[in-house]
Order: structure tokens, then C-alpha cells, then sequence
């Protein structure tokens, strides 16, 4: 029982960390809030829940229709695990440029209103969203089994989850670690590395 959902658990969780972690206007929205304490939980709890909704339409509505079209799955598994290649190789080629976080110094804290309109904004205006939650997601966890669909999602919206709380509650201690180029040098040979480890377990 236990090799029955593991292996779709770990994969969803190394996927979703991999997409969600990223240098961006949410994430570095997210930071600015913990580090001025100001409605950490409720950027947090929005920028997840939003996340839950889109791997829950993608894995189990997206994945389903593919599960049904031999000729949508095979496209699907190429596809995804040629976005993959291309993912891990845009982490690997970020290794070697000196890119890092840039937060803006103002102290001024955005109201409730502000920052539940930015926050809505930062995870559903950007395509990238639907592309890696939605498609990518969608794609890969279709290649499962209909009864480890359900935990490929859970590891997914897990990694979300704990990245988004994490990165809002612990922003105090994460924001001079990423403000360094090293930091993200080394995060992005990570996710490059598990990005290429997904694509061919996609082929193979």
C-alpha cells in the first residue's frame, strides 16, 4: 500500500515546489509582506487556495480528458516533458547569471484592500499560472493511474502550501538569503536538476 501512493506523492511535490519556486512578482510580493508583517496569512492563504484550484482542474479535470484520448496523452507526455527539458535548462542557464530577489524599501504597509486586489492579481493575471498548474500539471498527473491521480495533486498542492507559508512567515530569515545571487544560483541548479529527473521519468 505504501509504494501505491508515494512515488505519485514525492513526484507531485518535487513538480509543484519546482513551478512555484521561482524569482517573481508574487513571490517577491509574498516576501515584502512577512518581512512587514502585514496580512502574511491572509497572501498566503489566497496565493494557495488559488493554487489548490488550479491543480484540482488540472489534475483531475485536465488529466481526465487526457486519460480518455490516447492520442492527447502521448501529446501531452512529449509536451510536458519537453517544457520540462526547457524549464530545467532555463534553472541551469540562471545558475550563471547574478540574478537575486530585489524587495522595494518603502516601509509603507498596503491596506486589506490593496493587498487582497495584488494578491488576487500576482496569481491569476499571469499565464504562467495556468500554464504549469493547470496544463503541465494537469499533463503529467494524467500519465498516473486514475487512483494515484489523487495523490500526485496532494503533493503538489502540499509544495505549495508550505512554500507559500514558509516564504511568508519566515521571510525575516529567507530575505537576506535570497538577496544573495548564490542562493538562488544553487536553488536553480536544484530545480533544474529535478526538472530534467521529471521529463525523462515522463519519456521512460
Amino acid at each position: 500500500m505504501e509504494g501505491f501512493w508515494v512515488a505519485p506523492f514525492i513526484e507531485g511535490c518535487g513538480t509543484g515546489a519546482g513551478l512555484i519556486i521561482a524569482i517573481g512578482a508574487q513571490n517577491a510580493f509574498i516576501l515584502k509582506q512577512g518581512i512587514l508583517k502585514n496580512y502574511v496569512f491572509l497572501t498566503a492563504l489566497v496565493s494557495a487556495v488559488i493554487d489548490i484550484l488550479l491543480i484540482s482542474i488540472g489534475v483531475g479535470g485536465f488529466g481526465a480528458i487526457l486519460t480518455f484520448n490516447l492520442t492527447l496523452l502521448t501529446i501531452a507526455r512529449w509536451g510536458g516533458a519537453a517544457f520540462l527539458f526547457y524549464y530545467g535548462f532555463r534553472s541551469f542557464r540562471a545558475v550563471f547569471k547574478s540574478e537575486f530577489l530585489k524587495l522595494a524599501t518603502s516601509p509603507k504597509r498596503p491596506d486589506l484592500k490593496m493587498t487582497l486586489v495584488t494578491t488576487l492579481a500576482l496569481s491569476l493575471l499571469n499565464p504562467h499560472v495556468y500554464l504549469d498548474t493547470v496544463i503541465l500539471l494537469g499533463s503529467i498527473g494524467a500519465q498516473f493511474p486514475r487512483s494515484e491521480r489523487l495523490f500526485f495533486g496532494l503533493g503538489a498542492v502540499l509544495a505549495s502550501f508550505i512554500w507559500f507559508f514558509g516564504l511568508g512567515y519566515g521571510a525575516r530569515y529567507l530575505a537576506p538569503l535570497f538577496q544573495k545571487p548564490l542562493s538562488w544560483k544553487i536553488l536553480d541548479f536544484f530545480i533544474g536538476c529535478t526538472m530534467w529527473t521529471i521529463a525523462l521519468s515522463l519519456i521512460l
